[in-house]
């Protein structure tokens, strides 16, 4: 006999608590089979497949396309154990919950997996399950159709009614952001209704609920009249990409206090190098990988701005090694891809790694490790058309140089005023791991190496 398994969203790492359903791969009768991609999500990292580890009929789905689920939350169930051919009418339509056998059935068609490369040898050891007898035991909700309406929460200030009485036991909650939200607002969250999945509370379930209690604290003395339209203008949710990006930055001008210098450059010398290099025959050098090149020398004299600060302990972490973080615009919004070990690697190397990684952001194929791990970024907004900026450091890292366009300018060289290729460097770095003459004597020594390149020559 065939067993429907529940499969959830798995915890896709790197501290991530949601994910927002993209685009599904397989519908509901599909036959599938074990470590298949079933659904494509995005998180604030990146786009990733998912492979349900389970092999057989795909007999539910929840959430449509463009819905953002929380870890943990069903994504599908599948019937498993049973003839394939018999599709979704032959098994029942949900999951038999308390099924205690039900993985040690199927425990040949479960590999364990959670991402595509990921997984485990084998199923988790089945352990005895001790079901309660209380009588104060409440039944399991009935599950809500699409088209009912959501449940609306209760403030922490209104009473919850007699038809609606408080969570009995464990509160269903996932993420800890939701948690941290309720307890700044002083919300207590067995007063709220969920609206996810078996009563699962949501970031939107506090949000309304903390909204639904200022309202009412406000219009206590007076009531005051609410607006039935809403404000005019469009909105977009900050979520996926553009909601990690904002709470990063948002998150590095809370705790870091920066500061900025910045200085013009000759890069002269520097273009003609990288001209002559490429003339010279095999692969190009691009101007992005000499600047990494600088970039890795001089954190070798400076190393106090390859560094990051614990907070916890009060301690300044200096890093051994160099993980280039780079700012990438690409259609999803900005990006900051880390090449690994940039301190080992050759300029040739370096453009290669720019290059496969720049690629990979225009199709949204990075990983999360591709976007974790930097330690040092470099800024090249000249591309953009701009001389000069003054950007958020890339939160924990200690440290940003940012490179403006290369244009001709009149310049005083060797004596007389000529035309030259002038560029602005700027370096955004964190007070907290240096002082001002450090953070100079990184930026002038970069300023050195892009208007005589020959001075990479005397470094060991």
């Amino acid at each position: 006999m065939a067993q429907v398994l529940e499969f959830k969203l798995p915890d896709l790492g790197e501290g991530l608590t949601e994910a927002e359903i993209v685009h599904w791969l397989v519908a509901v009768g599909d036959v599938v089979a074990v470590d298949q991609p079933v659904v494509e999500v995005e998180t604030a990292k990146a786009m990733v497949e998912v492979p349900c580890p389970y092999g057989g009929v795909v007999t539910a789905r929840y959430g449509e396309e463009g819905t953002e689920l929380p870890v943990g939350a069903p994504l599908l169930t599948v019937a498993v154990g049973g003839p394939a051919e018999a599709g979704p009418a032959a098994v029942p339509a949900a999951p038999e919950k308390g099924a205690g056998d039900a993985e040690s059935a199927v425990s040949s068609e479960y590999s364990g997996n959670v991402l595509v490369g990921y997984g485990t040898a084998g199923p988790a050891a089945r352990r005895r399950r001790v079901r309660r007898t209380s009588p104060a035991a409440a039944p399991a909700p009935a599950p809500v159709p699409a088209s009912a309406p959501a449940p609306v929460a209760v403030p922490a200030s209104v009473p919850a009614p007699a038809s609606a009485p408080a969570h009995q036991g464990p509160v269903p909650v996932i993420s800890p952001l939701v948690r941290k939200l309720a307890r700044d607002g002083g919300l207590d969250l067995r007063q709220v209704s969920g609206s996810g999945p078996e009563g699962l509370i949501l970031r939107a379930d506090v949000e309304l609920a903390l909204a639904t209690a200022r309202d009412h604290r406000a219009s206590a003395p007076a009531p005051v009249p609410v607006p039935s339209v809403a404000p005019a203008g469009e909105r977009v949710p900050l979520r996926g990409v553009r909601g990690a990006v904002a709470d990063k930055l948002s998150r590095s001008r809370t705790e870091i206090p920066d500061a900025t210098c910045w200085v013009d450059a000759d890069a002269t010398e520097l273009m003609a190098a990288r001209a002559a290099m490429n003339a010279a025959g095999g692969p190009k050098i691009s101007l992005l990988a000499l600047l990494a090149r600088i970039c890795v020398h001089a954190l070798a004299r400076f190393p106090e701005l390859n560094s990051t600060v614990d907070t916890a302990a009060r301690e300044i972490v200096r890093l051994p090694d160099v993980h280039l973080g780079f700012a990438a615009q690409t259609p999803r919004g900005l990006v900051v891809p880390v090449v690994k070990d940039a301190g080992r690697r050759t300029a040739e190397s370096l453009t290669e790694e720019f290059g496969r990684l720049t690629e990979a952001a225009r199709q949204s194929a990075l990983t999360p490790a591709d976007l974790t791990g930097g330690t040092f970024t470099l800024n090249n907004y000249g591309v953009f058309g701009v001389d000069g900026s003054t950007p958020i450091i890339n939160h924990p890292e200690a440290a940003m140089l940012g490179v403006g366009r290369i244009i001709p300018k009149p310049w005083v060289h060797q004596g007389e005023l000529a035309v030259r290729q002038v560029v602005q460097l700027s370096l955004t770095f964190d007070h907290r791991v240096c002082d001002g003459g450090t953070a100079g004597g990184f930026l002038r020594y970069v300023a050195d190496c892009v208007e005589q390149p020959a001075v990479l020559l005397r470094t060991v």
